[in-house]
């Protein structure tokens, strides 16, 4: 069939990568329709589940709650419209999918409610995690998904966390990179952290520009996301690294978004940090270990557009800590086993990144 012949001849140079196609459904102009047929990536024979753990979606109900528009909580991007996946919409989330080989995500929803007072943030929440258990429940083998929390109030998000965990079947829960500018590496969020560790939760960074440096991002390129996202989750990073927060609370899973931000191009400057300035860090705090090492705790994921950054990442962490990320439906990366299997990277690798190491991180099953 024409969609997965052009499959296969995009990946004739991936030695090892096979795509299946078997029942395609085409409209008369050549679209697929309804229910696509599942495009299965194998490695060496072995069929790989692949997770994609950086995809987006929201839901109406909670916007309306927040009295917002999603173009006031979205920027004027393409793709907005498929972030609303509800009803019939789910059959294009799952065609997308399948065009990219992604047999499943982990949905998340980026917090727009930070600033809401207490009883609409606890609303706005509980709306997007009944909706985000709703829907993996109804295709509990394309969705998972990371909840929401009203990380400004962490008493109650401690109790929103063990109820999306424990009651809704979420994987853990989506932040920011701060909480509207406060460094949740702070004490006064360790509750929401160590309740996460406590129920081997995944917290997933997913940052939203750096506001502060907002006068300095204007101008052409869009330099508030393509700088400032990065930017967020590098600080983010730092904070728990040189506060003591990853020594403190050493279980707590946490993935980076867009490859960790530049922390892990740039990690071994930390090292030096206190040595060259110890007036600008604290005596009181001691780590464990040099400040890089804590990069290898941390999962990340792969979204950093070239084979060759790719295999840094993997130099850096480790094979074991990276994971498929597309932004989807955001158009970032549209061809993410493509990306992984171009890489300079061994086949036990790829197979580790396209899906393996999210399994065992969420305790998915295989195949």
């Amino acid at each position: 069939m024409a969609i997965a012949s052009d499959l296969m001849q995009k990946g004739r140079s991936l030695a090892g990568l096979v795509f299946h196609a078997c029942g395609l459904h085409l409209s008369a102009q050549g679209h697929a329709h309804t229910a696509p047929a599942r495009l299965p990536v194998t490695v060496r024979g072995k069929r790989i589940k692949t997770v994609d753990v950086h995809a987006h979606c929201y839901f109406q109900e909670a916007l309306d709650i927040a009295g917002v528009k999603v173009e006031q909580v979205v920027p004027p991007v393409k793709g907005i419209p498929e972030h609303f996946i509800a009803g019939t919409a789910i059959e294009k989330r799952l065609a997308d999918m399948d065009a990219m080989a992604i047999d499943m995500e982990i949905l998340s929803i980026n917090p727009f409610w930070y600033r809401a007072e207490r009883d609409k943030v606890e609303a706005i929440c509980k709306a997007n995690n009944e909706k985000l258990a709703e829907l993996c429940a109804q295709q509990p083998d394309r969705f998972g998904a990371f909840a929401s929390l009203p990380m400004q109030f962490p008493d109650l998000a401690v109790t929103m966390l063990e109820t999306a965990v424990k009651k809704q079947g979420l994987k853990g829960a989506a932040i920011g990179g701060s909480v509207a500018g406060d460094d949740f590496a702070r004490p006064k969020y360790h509750p929401v952290l160590q309740k996460a560790e406590q129920l081997g939760a995944v917290l997933f960074i997913h940052p939203q520009s750096t506001p502060e440096l907002a006068d300095r991002f204007k101008g052409n390129g869009w330099l508030a996301n393509t700088i400032g996202n990065p930017l967020d989750t590098t600080i983010a990073l730092q904070h728990l690294i040189f506060e003591g927060t990853l020594d403190k609370f050493p279980g707590l899973k946490i993935i980076a978004a867009h490859g960790g931000g530049y922390l892990p191009s740039y990690a071994m400057r930390g090292d030096r940090a206190c040595f060259v300035s110890p007036a600008n860090c604290n005596p009181n705090i001691q780590l464990k270990k040099k400040p890089s090492e804590y990069l290898n705790q941390l999962y990340y994921d792969a979204m950093v557009f070239s084979g060759e950054g790719l295999r840094h990442l993997v130099a850096q962490v480790g094979a074991s800590q990276l994971m498929l990320g597309t932004d989807h439906p955001i158009p970032w990366e549209t061809a993410p086993v493509d990306h992984v299997m171009g890489a300079p990277l061994s086949e036990e690798d790829k197979m580790a990144i396209l899906g393996e190491n999210a399994g065992k991180l969420f305790g998915l099953k295989s195949g």
